[in-house]
């Protein structure tokens, strides 16, 4: 039964409730999701400066869900995503120079310069990949989990996606068969409310999407995605009910994006109250205010994180600028073929 954990209405405004967790969870959330957010936000500057090309999808304003995700897994666990996928290396350890490298396109990126934007993969950190195809992660995130389920170990794999990829028909085959094998993997609906454009509304009359999973009696719950502690329960609770072998999990964790769906997006489909309120909920404020009126820490030392913050951002740049361009040889690298492929064979 879809179960709603939070309400999503809450303001980063009220009085802070009993400290859920240590002085360092707070405060490593805030240096992350700070990052997060400022690495964007230049990142969104040099995209309007043509310092790189290709589509561009920024993540500001959902930081608290991928920043929840990151510390409620372990370390083995595997995640895969969409292309709005630049905060995702950056929760999980990955210095975010090399993101910036894979932006400009260059031999030191991520995926080698090869993939930009939409295709952020770390096999460290188990970052199974941005995938630009609308809804191709899903019934990948279940394969991935299937594998893991095959070996025998007890990793959670978390596949991410948003409320415009849930109307894809790959969703219910993979749903049907992950509840039919029990397969070790939490479903993640990166809930913004719209998708290209068109809001939630307008494309099902289940605005609870947590209600997807009740057809295949998956366990399913809504989730404040704008409050990062929240986030991190549900996806403890989630995975230790997976690590369980009772089978997978959805999470309709409900967010939103300040911006565009891509720096292209005129956003036409929303009005800017509806921006500003839900900017009054920020995830990074909230943490921020719960640091502060819990004094977690002083002033000084909160400025101290803002400064790195920044010097992390700069040296990123910097990384990405001088780093070096593919040459054409390298176009031929990385293709994979089957050497006693029939075809290959005759040519």
């Amino acid at each position: 039964m879809a179960t709603t954990a939070t309400n999503k209405k809450s303001s980063a405004k009220k009085t802070s409730a009993k400290l859920k967790f240590n002085k360092a969870q707070y405060l490593k959330w805030y240096e992350d999701m700070l990052l997060m957010r400022k690495i964007e936000e230049r990142i969104g500057a040099l995209y309007i400066q043509q310092k790189f090309g290709g589509f561009c999808h920024l993540y500001i304003g959902q930081e608290a869900v991928v920043a929840g995700t990151a510390s409620a897994c372990k370390k083995e666990d595997k995640h895969i995503t969409a292309y709005r996928d630049h905060a995702h290396p950056i929760a999980l350890g990955v210095h975010p120079k090399y993101m910036v490298a894979e932006l400009y396109g260059k031999r030191t990126g991520m995926s080698k310069g090869k993939g930009g934007s939409m295709h952020m993969f770390h096999k460290e950190v188990n970052l199974m990949g941005g995938h630009g195809i609308v809804g191709a992660q899903i019934p990948m995130g279940a394969g991935i989990a299937f594998a893991e389920k095959y070996k025998g170990t007890k990793n959670v794999t978390f596949c991410s996606f948003g409320d415009g990829a849930a109307r894809q028909g790959a969703l219910h085959e993979t749903f049907n068969m992950a509840m039919t094998w029990k397969l070790p993997v939490v479903f993640i609906i990166e809930n913004n409310n719209y998708a290209m454009g068109t809001s939630v509304k307008r494309t099902t009359n289940v605005l609870n999407m947590a209600e997807i999973g009740e057809s295949y009696d998956m366990p399913s719950f809504t989730v404040d995605g704008m409050t990062v502690e929240d986030v991190h329960e549900a996806i403890d609770n989630a995975a230790k009910h997976v690590r369980a072998g009772k089978g997978p999990v959805l999470l309709n964790i409900e967010t939103y994006r300040y911006k565009g769906h891509s720096m292209s997006d005129p956003q036409k489909y929303r009005t800017k109250d509806e921006v500003e309120e839900y900017k009054e909920q920020d995830p990074i404020e909230k943490v921020l205010k719960t640091i502060k009126d819990n004094k977690l820490a002083t002033d000084k030392q909160i400025e101290a994180i803002q400064k790195k913050v920044k010097a992390v951002i700069e040296e990123s740049v910097k990384f990405a600028e001088e780093s070096e361009d593919l040459e054409g040889y390298e176009l031929y690298e990385d293709v994979y073929q089957e050497p006693d492929y029939p075809f290959i064979k005759e040519y």
